[in-house]
C-alpha cells in the first residue's frame, strides 16, 4: 500500500473526495438519480465521455457502493446501472451544490472575465 492511499484512509472527506471529486462520477451520478439507465443511454447524455472513461467511472462507483450493475435477460445481453441507497444519499449532497453552482456560475464566469481583462492589460 502506497504512502498516499493509506493517507487517505485516515482522512475520511480525502477519501470519498478522491472519488467523487471527478467531474465524470458527478455527472454519472446526477445522470442516474433520475433513474436506472443503460451504458449506452448514459453516454449519450454525458456530453463528452468516452466510452472507455464511462466504464471506468462507473466500475469505480459500483466498487465504491455508489451504483449497482445489472445484466438484463435481453439479446443482445444490456446493462443497466443504478444508485444505490448510499448513492442517493450522495446525490442528496451534492444536490445542494449543484443548486449553488447554478445560481452563482454567471458571477463566476464575471468574475474570471474581469480577471482575465485585468491580467492581459498588466501584461499589455
Amino acid at each position: 500500500m502506497t504512502a498516499r492511499r493509506s493517507q487517505s484512509y485516515t482522512c475520511p472527506i480525502r477519501d470519498v473526495l478522491d472519488r467523487v471529486g471527478d467531474a465524470w462520477s458527478v455527472l454519472v451520478i446526477l445522470e442516474l438519480s433520475r433513474g436506472a439507465c443503460r451504458f449506452n443511454a448514459l453516454q449519450r447524455v454525458i456530453s463528452g465521455i468516452s466510452a472507455r472513461m464511462l466504464s471506468v467511472t462507473l466500475r469505480h462507483l459500483e466498487r465504491d457502493g455508489l451504483v449497482t450493475r445489472k445484466v438484463l435477460d435481453s439479446s443482445p445481453p444490456q446493462v443497466e446501472y443504478a444508485l444505490t441507497e448510499t448513492g442517493q444519499s450522495l446525490n442528496e449532497a451534492m444536490g445542494k451544490l449543484a443548486q449553488w453552482a447554478e445560481a452563482n456560475q454567471p458571477k463566476i464566469r464575471k468574475s474570471r472575465a474581469d480577471y482575465d481583462a485585468g491580467q492581459e492589460q498588466a501584461v499589455g
